[in-house]
This record gives C-alpha cells, sequence and structure tokens, in this order.
C-alpha cells in the first residue's frame, strides 16, 4: 500500500479554509499546491503566510489542475452541492465542510456521485476530534455509564449572528441560521457519542426574536453589517428527539439571546450507571469534562486532565489515511446526509407546529469504496485462493 508518498491537496475557500491550512501543517503525508477564492486580500495573505505555490480566484481553474488529487471545500453552505459535484467529476477526493449541504435533496445527490466517483468523500464534523468528545465516546461505548436514556446537546451565544445581512441571514444561501451553523455540531457529537440510536419523531419551535431588530451582531464576526436587510433564518431553535431504543435528546442553539452565554457548548448525557457533561465555553480545550458516579453511594465527580487537539489536524491525517491506505474515512458523506435530514425534520416540526415522525433510513456508513480499497480487496481475494 502507498503510504510514504505526499498528496497534493487544494483548498477551495480562504475564510474557515485557514483552518485547514492549519491543520494540513501538522500532517507531513499531505503538501498543499493550490488555493482558490474569491476573496483576493485574504487568498493572498493565506497563499504569502503558508508558502502556498498557486493561487486561484476561480475554483474550476483549481479542479482542472491534474497536479492535485483531493480538495478542502471550505465555502457558503449554497456552493457546496455545486463545488463537490464538480470536484468529484474532475476525479477529486473530497471533504467538504459541515453541513454537507442544504437540504436532503441536494445531499443525496452529493452521495450518489461520491458512491459512483470511488473516490474519498467526507464531511467535516471536526468537533469529534476533541480529547473531551472522544474520551466520553469511549466510557460510553465500553458501558461505564450503564444505558444511556438521555442525551443533551447545546450551543449557545449571547451575542454571535455572524453577519446581518450576509449569506448567513438568508434563508436560500444558508438552509437556515444557528440550527444547521452551530446546532448541527453538537448533534453529531450527541449521536455519534451514543451510538448512532435511530431517531423516530422531532418536536421542534424555532424564534427569530433579535435578528430582525438588528440586535445581536457578533462583534468578531468579519462580515459587515446591514442592518437594513432582511433576516430570513431563526436567531433560536429547541427541539426534542425520540429514538427507536427509548433513549431521547434535547437540543438547543442560538447565535443570539439574552442569557448568561458568551459562546458556549457542549454535550452532557444521563445513564443508569453514571453521567458525563461536556460544556465549553469560548472554545476551550481543556478543563471541560467531568463524569458522575458514586462511590459506596457517595456522590463522585471525575475531572480528567485533557489534551489539546487541532481538530481539523486530525480529520486530515484521517482523509489523507483513506487516500494512501484505503481505511474507510468517517465522518462519511452518509452521515453528513443523516445530520441534514435531521435537521430539516426539525425546521418542519418548527414550521407546522407539531411532531414529525420519522422514516427509519438504511444507512451504508461505510462510505465510498474508494480505488485503493478496492485494489486490496481484490488482492486479498486472490491471495485467499492460492
Amino acid at each position: 500500500m502507498e503510504t510514504q508518498r505526499r498528496v497534493r491537496v487544494g483548498i477551495i475557500g480562504c475564510g474557515i479554509g485557514i483552518f485547514h491550512l492549519e491543520g494540513f501543517e501538522k500532517e507531513p503525508r499531505a503538501e498543499i499546491v493550490a488555493l482558490a477564492g474569491l476573496d483576493t486580500d485574504r487568498c493572498v495573505m493565506l497563499q504569502q503566510r503558508f508558502s502556498v505555490p498557486r493561487r486561484y480566484g476561480d475554483y474550476k481553474d483549481l479542479l482542472a489542475d491534474p497536479d492535485i488529487e483531493a480538495v478542502t471545500i471550505a465555502v457558503p453552505n449554497f456552493l457546496h452541492e455545486e463545488v463537490t459535484l464538480a470536484a468529484l467529476a474532475a476525479g477529486k477526493h473530497v471533504l467538504v465542510e459541515k453541513p454537507l449541504a442544504r437540504n436532503v435533496a441536494e445531499g443525496e445527490r452529493m452521495v450518489t456521485a461520491a458512491r459512483k466517483s470511488g473516490k474519498v468523500f467526507g464531511v467535516i464534523f471536526n468537533r469529534r476530534s476533541r480529547h473531551d468528545v472522544q474520551l466520553v465516546k469511549h466510557e460510553v461505548a465500553r458501558g461505564a455509564l450503564g444505558r444511556i436514556y438521555h442525551g443533551r446537546a447545546f450551543w449557545m451565544r449571547r451575542s454571535g449572528i455572524p453577519g446581518l445581512g450576509s449569506w448567513f441571514t438568508n434563508k436560500e444561501l444558508a438552509g437556515g441560521g444557528p440550527l444547521i451553523d452551530l446546532g448541527i455540531h453538537v448533534l453529531d457529537m450527541a449521536l455519534w457519542i451514543m451510538g448512532e440510536p435511530e431517531p423516530t419523531a422531532v418536536s421542534a419551535a424555532t424564534y427569530a426574536a433579535l435578528g430582525p431588530k438588528g440586535r445581536g451582531m457578533w462583534q468578531g464576526a468579519r462580515f459587515k453589517a446591514a442592518p437594513d436587510a432582511a433576516y430570513e433564518v431563526e436567531d433560536f431553535a429547541t427541539a426534542m428527539i425520540r429514538f427507536a431504543n427509548g433513549m431521547t435528546l434535547t437540543l438547543d442553539t442560538s447565535w443570539a439571546g439574552y442569557t448568561s452565554h458568551t459562546d458556549e457548548f457542549g454535550v452532557s448525557f444521563m445513564g443508569d450507571e453514571g453521567g458525563a457533561e461536556i460544556h465549553v465555553k469560548d472554545y476551550a480545550d481543556t478543563g471541560t469534562l467531568r463524569f458522575f458516579s458514586e462511590i459506596d453511594g457517595a456522590p463522585t465527580v471525575i475531572e480528567p486532565r485533557l489534551q489539546s487537539i487541532h481538530n481539523h489536524g486530525e480529520v486530515f491525517r484521517r482523509f489523507i489515511d483513506s487516500i494512501l491506505t484505503g481505511v474507510p474515512f468517517s465522518p462519511t458523506g452518509e452521515e453528513g446526509l443523516e445530520r441534514v435530514r435531521l435537521i430539516e425534520a426539525i425546521y418542519r416540526s418548527a414550521a407546522e407546529g407539531r411532531e414529525i415522525a420519522l422514516a427509519a433510513q438504511p444507512i451504508d456508513r461505510t462510505g465510498p469504496r474508494t480505488e485503493l480499497a478496492a485494489r486490496s480487496a481484490a488482492e486479498n481475494s486472490r491471495e485467499g485462493t492460492l
């Protein structure tokens, strides 16, 4: 198997694309050879800072570069499908930022194209790579908390609308507000830790309380405020999700609200043998995890010592692993589609003011069968016949 050569990567998008460049700095098996983006000033700055050889204005020119094997996509939501389909058609391995798509129809077309391409395809849920999330996942999987019966996921901002009048607050361009922007992160964290239980029903509500008044703007946003522009998405969403195994999960997410939260997210779980709580304030990566149990009937709290991990770096390490060795990549496009399917149901429940029943979805979580994996399987098959 190919494990020594370097994979030549192009990055599309010079906004959050900076996190991609920082992540790939820690991966010696990857070589960033090109950037593409319409924000010339930001792209030039990134090209110079990270010594990237080539820069394109049009992403299609980057995709036409035969030297590039793989791309990561860090563009606004309304471009995810277009750029992904073009990249797969150009024969590139693809990793796209969350959410996979604005809606299920787009996501299904992307997943179908990826399966036909035979290329590695995945979605970036970088919060899974956090040390606190990894520890809780491990403890739940080994049964340390017993039977999990309820979870809570939240991402709350006091004043964090990314840009009044930007694409973030345009329903057509973004697909939604904080639910599809922030909530999908913690929803993925919770479902992954819980072992991917099958959702059967959702009941939800959404509110636009501050955005339409021109309030709640994130002071650190790079998008200039346009207070006169229409505010078309929610600024708070809340949901209750039921699962086939009896579990429940509550989800709260906001860009703006009069609360004590600054910029905080996390998940917590209640089991019949113990509990766990991750609470992250202002993007801290240590001091965020507590486990709850008892010793001889006495309530006990354990706070593990955590390591700081570059979340995107871990995602890209697995991406390169998959390209070079054929090992399946996760989170797959199918997992990304599941999250979009649930988000879409939450929006529908809020719009219709009622609980929405969900049909079972047969999911193949292995992702596309890559060319290298197919060759390896064929070689193993031949060896078995000798």
